[in-house]
């Protein structure tokens, strides 16, 4: 059995690369969605993790929540990504400067 310090480093390593692909990636939508889901992804592995250790089902049900709503944002976010690429012919944030307001 595995420590809960593992997989805390796993998530911690996780949500790392997540805040640093947004940080350092600012031009292309898909990799900046891809780094919201790897977040999320963190923050499920730490309710997963604090559930098992603590024999409680509380933080399944919230991993099971937060995954219905990442897969929701994904498939909303993929959808406006596409179609701001059928009207402007490209994703990256640089060009898509008038949608500011």
């Amino acid at each position: 059995m595995m420590a809960l310090s593992s997989y805390l480093l796993v998530a911690g390593v996780l949500f790392a690369i997540g805040v640093i692909g947004i940080f350092l990636n600012r031009k292309n939508i898909i990799v900046l969605l891809m780094a919201i889901e790897l977040i999320l992804l963190a923050v499920n592995i730490n309710l997963a993790a604090f559930s098992h250790f603590h024999q409680d089902v509380v933080g399944q049900i919230f991993v099971f929540f937060v995954l219905v709503v990442a897969a929701a944002e994904a498939a909303i976010g993929l959808g406006i990504i596409v179609a701001i690429f059928r009207t402007k012919q490209t994703i990256e944030i640089e060009r898509l400067a008038d949608l500011k307001g």
